[in-house]
């Protein structure tokens, strides 16, 4: 256990208090505990004896009095203590102080330790074990430490590289608004001008379907959306770029920015105000494929293909050492990494902090994604906030202990870029969908596919809870299923398809091992019961509530979705999510009469002791304490009433209407409809008042924004690329000038950044030709084609959907069987009292199956809440680590600006004698910033 706070105490930057000190101290501290009581402590003694003789050991003593009568009878073996000899006293006194002294000396190595934030433990100490009798001796001794060389070198200092590569299709005002906020963040952080940072940044997004035909398809011209991204980049730029506004204060007139055709599309570039780049790839889908999967490998390719590896390849041409070039770049791929995310994700430097420090100091870790909250108003945000909670409180906490995570949401995700480059993983993702299962399994899910990519490569994938990000969720009914109906059957594909190499992947993966894939085993049999497990809960909710029979309950409860399934397979989507939401009312109903009946049933019986009051109380229970170890999110459990409504509307009719309409594959959520921009607008001008003001904007704009702006729902339906016709356009045509180009439109445009056109190097054009030429050409039209992947969805969709209630039914019918042979083989369960008495006649009677289910439900449920537990107490760790470092950190940068802006005041004010005198002066201060940044950031 002490060992165990040693090693807590370094990774949370505890060093000199919680480790040192006490390990210096506890050698008196042992001594002062063993000795000092042995002065107070009652003896018997005996005439004409020593104080030695009379410390004797009683039969009758505490373990205590035992180990300290012991201590003391083997001092009292030694002649200089028998015979009081007070030089070999003194001697024995200076030896100890002496031995302490030279551990003092041989160790204050550790006082001056530099370690890195949740170091790792073999990067602590030479030996993972220790030696129980000398344990402060041990662990002093035993800490790592760096030889010092005569020429004092400093080491490079490795900088990690951040891609945020965000993709974004018709996103609205608002939803664009928290992204561009958090880039800004991200640069404001990080500023470019600091000549040694331990991570730069980079921001690219990319930009689906951003033009639209003009002059009756003449032209092509970035539509309402892209104009909407650049109007919403120009207004954060200014509110981040005039940090300390003031009304007497000149505002300066926007920097020119860049704008290039490209064979994509178009393309604008940005320089922040801290120095950053933010790219903006406008992609036309005339000519680029679109949707998010195809976005994600064109910055894939772009980034680690023509930005890194071709660098490399461009330095072996001139005649570089191979040796050496291999080893850079082996060493850059690792500290290349992609940030992974949506158009409307909104988030805080910190959470990204975190996450880099995850790969940092793993280096078999290939991604690590963050908590995802959604955002938004309404109840079925509402229920989506309590979903999102626990399946990240106990699913994705037990993943990371047990195993690894096995999907890493694209909304927020940190991407190792030598994981992405290995061996069947980005060649793999760029995988064009040839059959059907594809389409499930490429295209419905590509976050889940590419995690089973780098798992089966054997990387990792962790989770970090102490991450935070924000995405807005579906916001009505509709938009939920439609989402859900592309995540369910995905999840289950990529599940099979890892569970299917479950052997060589646990050769391939430490971090797999065989009871994972158990585990693993037995959550996707317990999520395939789902449907049949809410079936037998409705028909013991009418068992409760009507006192229908068992088996008359179980077949009322089975007819209705039977019914349901029937129409699905009749009726079009939109109708059969209307017919659902009726259901879910009524099942809603049902579900809190229910809960009412069970506290009643409690009470008539007098016992909580009965199998349905003890699987109620330990849920609840067991919600309850894993909210109160996330304090932060403990309001949450208010919507935990609401998602207990709704378990059949979402473990029922909902995989019902996921697997009936697996054959369709369209993304179903979102809708461009007409103008992007809402009252957010309001915020705009809010803020510029603000500036009016004298105050700050940037540090209360989100926060403003958020409490005046007015969400504009949006939905959209968008095309899978076997149905997508490039000739086709759904755009809004209207009348331009002959001769104004896209470029011409946006440079024009009044109160933006002044644009200047430029253009891609003969080099890079080539790389894009070549890129949509292999993986990136829009589909073509092909209706032969078309007409046979629907088909063979269609017979997918049968079997998957014959199989997996097929599933549902053996288990309906096993349990129907047993009712109807009653008593003969049920188990019966004797009746408890709280007082721990048991009633003599009464009996409770239980199935096999449902017990069997019961109990595996229950050891599922406990193996996540300990690995919680276990997660918990690491993040914690991470967490108190990362404030204290990032605090001091932020304080000496905050110190190094201060005093690098008064020393260009103190040169501004003495007169120069000659212009060139001045430029060197300025380029000596910034040298002096400079050094005083690196002298001061060495940690």
């Amino acid at each position: 256990m002490c060992h165990w706070f040693v090693v807590v105490a370094c990774k949370m930057h505890f060093l000199r208090r919680s480790f040192v000190m006490p390990m210096y101290l506890l050698s008196f501290v042992v001594l002062i505990v063993f000795l000092v009581p042995v002065q107070f402590m009652p003896l018997q003694s005996k005439p004409n004896s020593t104080y030695c003789e009379n410390i004797q050991q009683n039969s009758n003593d505490k373990w205590v009095d035992m180990m300290i009568k012991d201590v003391v009878r083997t001092v009292c073996t030694r002649d200089i203590v028998v015979n009081m000899r007070k030089e070999g006293l003194v001697f024995m006194a200076i030896s100890a102080l002496s031995l302490w002294l030279g551990l003092i000396l041989s160790t204050i190595y550790v006082w001056y330790l530099k370690i890195q934030r949740i170091e790792r433990t073999k990067d602590l100490f030479v030996r993972r074990m220790y030696e129980g009798a000398f344990l402060e001796q041990s662990m002093l001794l035993n800490t790592r430490f760096e030889v010092k060389k005569k020429n004092k070198e400093k080491p490079l200092q490795e900088t990690i590289r951040v891609f945020l590569c965000g993709t974004m299709w018709h996103e609205n005002y608002d939803e664009m608004m928290s992204i561009i906020i958090s880039i800004f963040r991200l640069d404001k952080y990080k500023p470019k001008t600091e000549k040694k940072s331990d991570v730069e940044f980079e921001f690219h997004i990319h930009f689906d379907d951003a033009f639209k035909d003009v002059n009756h398809g003449r032209e092509r011209h970035a539509n309402e959306y892209a104009e909407t991204l650049a109007d919403v980049v120009k207004e954060v730029y200014t509110i981040f770029r005039d940090f300390e506004p003031c009304m007497f204060k000149t505002k300066e007139p926007l920097p020119e920015q860049k704008i290039i055709n490209t064979p994509y599309g178009g393309r604008l570039e940005y320089t922040l105000p801290k120095g950053n780049v933010l790219t903006i790839h406008l992609k036309d889908k005339k000519k680029i494929r679109h949707k998010k999967r195809w976005s994600q490998i064109m910055y894939l390719y772009y980034i680690l293909g023509w930005r890194l590896n071709g660098k490399y390849y461009k330095m072996f041409e001139e005649g570089a050492e191979k040796n050496l070039l291999e080893n850079t770049f082996k060493k850059e791929k690792e500290n290349t990494y992609i940030l992974a995310v949506d158009g409307d994700t909104d988030f805080q430097p910190s959470a990204v902090m975190l996450l880099i420090d995850r790969l940092k100091l793993y280096p078999e870790v290939g991604a690590a994604c963050g908590r995802i909250h959604p955002t938004g108003p309404g109840p079925m945000v509402w229920y989506q906030k309590f979903e999102y909670a626990v399946g990240h409180w106990l699913q994705k906490s037990a993943e990371h202990v047990l195993g690894c995570v096995l999907c890493s949401p694209g909304c927020f995700s940190l991407f190792r870029g030598s994981a992405l480059m290995d061996d069947n993983v980005m060649k793999t993702y760029s995988t064009k969908a040839s059959e059907a299962s594809h389409y499930v399994q490429y295209d419905q899910g590509e976050d889940r596919w590419l995690c089973t990519l780098l798992l089966q490569q054997g990387w990792r994938v962790e989770y970090c809870a102490a991450s935070d990000a924000y995405t807005n969720a579906p916001q009505d009914f509709k938009e939920f299923y439609n989402q859900r109906r592309r995540w369910g059957p995905s999840t289950m594909a990529n599940t099979i398809d890892l569970l299917g190499s479950g052997s060589l992947t646990s050769e391939k993966n430490s971090s797999i091992s065989k009871l994972f894939i158990l585990y693993q085993v037995l959550s996707t049999g317990a999520s395939i019961l789902g449907p049949a497990t809410v079936c037998l809960m409705i028909s013991g909710s009418f068992m409760f509530i009507f006192g229908t029979p068992g088996n008359w309950a179980l077949l009322l409860a089975v007819v209705p979705p039977a019914v349901y399934m029937i129409l699905c397979f009749k009726l079009k989507p939109d109708t059969q999510i209307s017919i659902a939401a009726v259901m879910s009312v009524f099942y809603a109903f049902l579900m809190a009469g229910t809960i009412l009946s069970i506290i009643g049933d409690l009470i008539r019986n007098n016992t909580f002791m009965t199998p349905s009051g003890l699987f109620l109380i330990g849920m609840v229970v067991l919600y309850f304490i894993t909210a109160a170890l996330h304090p932060q999110e403990f309001s949450l459990v208010i919507y935990g009433l609401l998602y207990f409504l709704c378990i059949p509307s979402g473990y029922l009719l909902l995989a019902i209407y996921s697997m009936v309409n697996l054959n369709i594959v369209t993304w179903g959520t979102r809708e461009s409809s007409g103008q992007t921009k809402t009252s957010a607008v309001k915020a705009i001008k809010k803020q510029v008042m603000q500036a009016a003001c004298c105050k700050c904007p940037c540090l209360t704009s989100y926060e403003v924004m958020k409490e005046d702006a007015a969400a504009e729902t949006i939905t959209m339906t968008e095309t899978p690329q076997v149905e997508v016709p490039i000739g086709i356009e759904s755009s809004e045509e209207y009348s331009q000038g002959p001769y104004q180009s896209w470029i011409e439109r946006l440079q024009e445009k009044p109160y933006s950044f002044p644009l200047s056109e430029t253009t891609l190097t003969m080099e890079e054009t080539e790389f894009w030709t070549d890129l949509q030429a292999r993986y990136l050409e829009p589909l073509k039209e092909n209706k032969e084609q078309q007409e046979k992947v629907a088909n063979d969805l269609i017979e997918l969709r049968n079997k998957v959907t014959f199989a997996y209630f097929f599933c549902n039914a053996l288990w309906l019918v096993a349990t129907f069987v047993l009712q109807a042979i009653g008593d003969t083989v049920s188990i019966k369960i004797p009746k408890l009292y709280p007082n721990g008495t048991q009633s003599a006649t009464e009996m409770f009677s239980l199935d096999p199956i449902a017990l069997m289910f019961l109990l595996g439900f229950a050891t599922l449920l406990i193996l996540q809440f300990f690995a919680m537990i276990y997660h918990r107490i690491y993040t914690l760790i991470h967490f108190v680590a990362y404030v204290d470092t990032d605090t001091k950190d932020y304080t000496k940068r905050t110190k190094a600006n201060k005093k690098f802006q008064a020393s260009r005041v103190s040169s501004e004010s003495s007169e120069p004698q000659n212009h060139d005198d001045h430029d060197d002066h300025d380029d000596q201060d910034y040298q002096n910033y400079q050094d005083y940044q690196a002298e001061n950031m060495g940690e």
